[in-house]
């Protein structure tokens, strides 16, 4: 059994796979307050502490032979958010315990590859291939290279607001909770309307 930890801006992410397929799929979303448009890193922390003691204390990963984390955002010298540290505590501990391998990726090679896995395109992980990176603090365009995707370049990218800064935005003006993609996405569901959004791009 493999897990995998993830501890983004706005969800605690507990995952286990196995040869059979996704046996574990555990997620917290962060509380943000009504009216808040987001939290500090130090909030978030401190959240993701409370919701990863209380998964692991519903959860039995004593058959995990290897456990993966998102340490940094993105696989290049510097990237750093304090989100991610207590994801990397708690893989840590657990890989300790368990006496297995720990392996370190960044949240965008998470991205990517949840992509081909959804798509059935895993076999393009062997090949150098373009990927769309649309998130809540990105909009970007990539050429993903490597068997690990190790190289991940940014050839093009909004240079406005990205995709998830704007649902947030306008969910916020609604009286959405934040974030707003889910009850956003609800509200979209009976929409017929066509909309087009430009994108400002180099």
């Amino acid at each position: 059994m493999q897990i995998g930890f993830d501890t983004s801006c706005y969800t605690t992410s507990i995952a286990a796979v196995s040869e059979q397929g996704i046996i574990l799929d555990k997620r917290i979303m962060l509380d943000v307050e009504e009216g808040k448009r987001g939290l500090r890193q130090s909030e978030a922390v401190f959240l993701h502490m409370r919701n990863l003691s209380e998964m692991l204390g519903e959860i039995d990963l004593s058959k995990g032979t290897s456990v993966s984390v998102s340490a940094r955002p993105r696989n290049v010298r510097g990237s750093y958010m304090p989100v991610f540290t207590a994801g990397v505590c708690a893989a840590k501990a657990v890989s300790s315990a368990l006496g297995c391998r720990l392996n370190e990726f960044s949240h965008q090679q998470g991205h990517i590859m949840a992509g081909l896995l959804s798509a059935n395109l895993i076999e393009w992980r062997h090949e150098p291939f373009l990927a769309f990176h649309i998130s809540g603090g990105t909009t970007e365009m990539l050429l993903v290279e490597g068997k690990n995707f190790e190289n991940i370049k940014i050839i093009g990218k909004t240079l406005d607001i990205p995709a998830g800064q704007l649902i947030d935005r306008v969910g916020v003006k609604l009286g959405l909770k934040f974030p707003c993609g889910k009850e956003l996405e609800k509200l979209a569901e009976n929409k017929t309307d066509t909309i087009t959004l430009p994108v400002s791009v180099n």
